[in-house]
């Protein structure tokens, strides 16, 4: 390859485009022959030109410039581009073109499409941990039991895998009742108790306590009487 060409084609640079504009430009209503204009404007501003006529866009472009023409009034109507007025320091009037808009609607959009995501994740965690309850009694929850499980999430602000650990720890201690499991998560929120690996190790610190207490107590006691170590939450 030529190296003046080569040159001539690195000079030509690169411009920044948020991906979030290619991914999100259908929640905008924005079809791709808007797209292209809208990505040739952030071309010209990125080089300095404010104010590219509609005949220079279209000489980028597949479209003439009167269709250009009107695709510009149609971004600026549906208020995705903004032409903005105002006097230079030397009194000349100027205008240019302003993508602003353009970037605080995207913004409010992926910012929506999170949300909505997030609450698509908490439904269906909210499906599963009543899905992990109901498997685990062995019927269906009443609707007490259901209030329950919202409170603990809404009001009480457990996380659910916290909740499914304290169920999971009801069945290991053989106390499968909502008062019990309730106790287990006041304790947990008591000693400051938020994750996974911390609800494990406590438990674990627990039971190797109770399981020492016990071994003591069956030295004390008949030889053919057997004791089974047990942390009983609700005593705490």
């Amino acid at each position: 390859m030529n190296k003046t060409i080569f040159l001539k084609w690195l000079q030509e640079g690169n411009i920044n485009i948020p991906s979030t504009l290619l991914t999100h430009y259908k929640y905008l209503k924005i079809n791709e022959k808007e797209l292209v204009l809208l990505l040739q404007i952030h071309y010209y501003l990125e080089r300095g030109n404010d104010f590219p006529t509609p005949s220079e866009i279209a000489d980028q472009m597949t479209l003439d410039s009167m269709e250009c023409r009107e695709l510009l009034s149609q971004l600026i109507r549906k208020g995705f581009i903004e032409i903005i007025e105002g006097n230079s320091d030397t009194g000349i009037r100027f205008e240019r073109y302003s993508l602003e808009p353009l970037w605080n609607k995207l913004i409010e959009q992926f910012l929506l499409n999170n949300k909505k995501e997030e609450a698509a994740l908490n439904e269906k965690e909210e499906s599963d941990l009543y899905t992990c309850f109901e498997h685990e009694f062995g019927r269906p929850l009443s609707p007490f039991e259901i209030e329950t499980l919202n409170m603990w999430v809404d009001d009480d602000q457990h996380e659910m895998a916290i909740i499914k650990a304290a169920l999971r720890e009801a069945v290991v201690s053989g106390k499968l009742n909502f008062r019990y499991i309730d106790r287990i998560l006041f304790e947990w929120k008591k000693n400051g108790i938020k994750t996974l690996e911390q609800a494990k190790n406590h438990g674990k610190k627990f039971r190797q306590h109770q399981t020492t207490g016990y071994k003591i107590e069956q030295r004390e006691e008949a030889p053919n009487k057997k004791a089974v170590p047990f942390y009983n939450w609700l005593d705490q």
